[in-house]
């Protein structure tokens, strides 16, 4: 039996268009000052690294999450419990991270765990 999943509330969407490339720029220009971005110059983060296995994707995102709180390997063994070593193999793709150890980091890290998967 399928368990009920609790979603997570969306405080963004994405929106798409179907329509005339000519009025494009003016379809845009219209929303931004409703507080849309225009993203169509970005690109998916996989894609940006196609040289890099799914590891090594998952090591940069823990990686930058890390960064991004300003903690050190060290800080973030002592938060989790996960030994720095390991934390280190993880972040350059030599070790898997796994769903349990993701989760400690997603707590750690203030970030959703399906990040590191």
């Amino acid at each position: 039996m399928q368990a009920h999943t609790k979603k997570r509330p969306i405080d963004t969407i994405e929106v798409k268009f179907i329509g005339p490339i000519i009025n494009m720029a003016r379809a845009i220009e219209a929303l931004k000052p409703m507080g849309f971005v225009d993203t169509s110059d970005s690109v998916a983060w996989r894609e940006a690294y196609p040289e890099c296995s799914e590891e090594q994707l998952t090591g940069r995102a823990l990686a930058g999450a890390r960064s991004r709180e300003g903690l050190t390997q060290v800080q973030l063994s002592k938060l989790t419990g996960i030994p720095q070593r390991h934390i280190s193999e993880m972040e350059h793709g030599k070790r898997t991270i796994g769903k349990k150890n993701a989760k400690l980091f997603a707590e750690a890290l203030n970030t959703d765990y399906r990040v590191f998967l």
